[in-house]
């Protein structure tokens, strides 16, 4: 399944954008499947919690796809 997902500011933290689209049902389990390296962005693995997932962004995980858009003018 692939998805946009709306930010308003110049980025997003990973942890805060699975949490938030979704992906995730808490922040916590957020946290636990990057540090697990489940998660990709961009192509990569990321094990990050705090990466800062900037416009067009892809972000990967359970069979799912999420394009970060920002609407907003930086």
């Amino acid at each position: 399944m692939n998805q946009e997902f709306e930010i308003s500011s110049e980025y997003i933290e990973l942890n805060k954008l699975l949490k938030a689209s979704g992906l995730c049902d808490s922040g916590g389990s957020a946290k636990m499947v990057i540090k697990d390296g489940l998660v990709t962005v961009d192509g990569e693995i990321e094990t990050r919690v705090r990466r800062k997932i900037k416009n067009e962004g892809i972000i990967q995980y359970n069979n799912q796809t999420l394009q970060v858009i920002c609407r907003t003018k930086i």
